[in-house]
């Protein structure tokens, strides 16, 4: 028989996203376009939450939080800020058209410090962490055929440009099965010589 752990007292299970939050004028400008987007395909996926650079995404048990998030403190602290640059637009074949990140070595970098506390993020063999290792912004998700046909043929030749410094990531929850994320914690990038190995032993 198989047990529903969410019946469990204290087992409530979250999902989880550590996300790049651009700033104000940057995230109006790009829920513009996705807003444009939403209205000429009609495809609501991607306008669910605010404009943000997602690193990882995952499920865990909600017992699990304060562990996870010590960790990511330390990586944080030991990153260094640094500038993204968005220019243009691109696509997954055939269901996500986005904005590239055309300074994706540094985005990189941090998901492989992330992978570091890949434990202490799996639920189970079912549940593993998302990292996100080809970073973008979507404008268009979960696309059907002729949404992403025609929402491609227009995106492929339009132009956007944009930056912003990443000085901290934002940690997102959300109860399993709701729609609106809540930001649970914020991590500086302090670029302190914090090792993130201190405490390996323990987690």
């Amino acid at each position: 028989m198989k047990i529903n752990i969410q019946s469990i007292p204290g087992c409530r299970i979250n999902e989880y996203m550590l996300v790049l939050n651009p700033h104000e004028e940057l995230r109006n400008k790009i829920a513009k376009v996705r807003n444009e987007f939403s209205e000429t395909y009609k495809n609501s996926a991607a306008l669910i939450g605010k404009p943000h650079l997602a690193l990882v995404r995952f499920t865990q048990l909600e017992m699990m939080e304060e562990r996870i998030v010590n960790r990511l403190k330390v990586i944080g602290m030991g990153f260094q800020p640094f500038k993204v640059s968005l220019k243009d637009y691109g696509s997954f074949p055939s269901h996500t058209i986005f904005i590239n990140v055309t300074t994706k070595i540094p985005v990189q970098n941090l998901v492989r410090e992330i992978k570091e506390a890949q434990r202490l993020m799996k639920l189970d063999n079912e549940h593993k962490p998302h990292f996100i290792d080809e970073p973008f912004i979507a404008i268009g998700r979960r696309l059907v055929p002729w949404q992403y046909e025609k929402g491609w043929l227009e995106f492929s030749h339009r132009q956007f440009t944009g930056s912003f410094i990443a000085d901290n990531m934002l940690f997102l929850k959300r109860r399993l099965g709701d729609r609106s994320w809540q930001i649970a914690q914020r991590f500086e990038f302090m670029n302190l010589p914090v090792t993130t190995k201190q405490g390996e032993l323990f987690v």
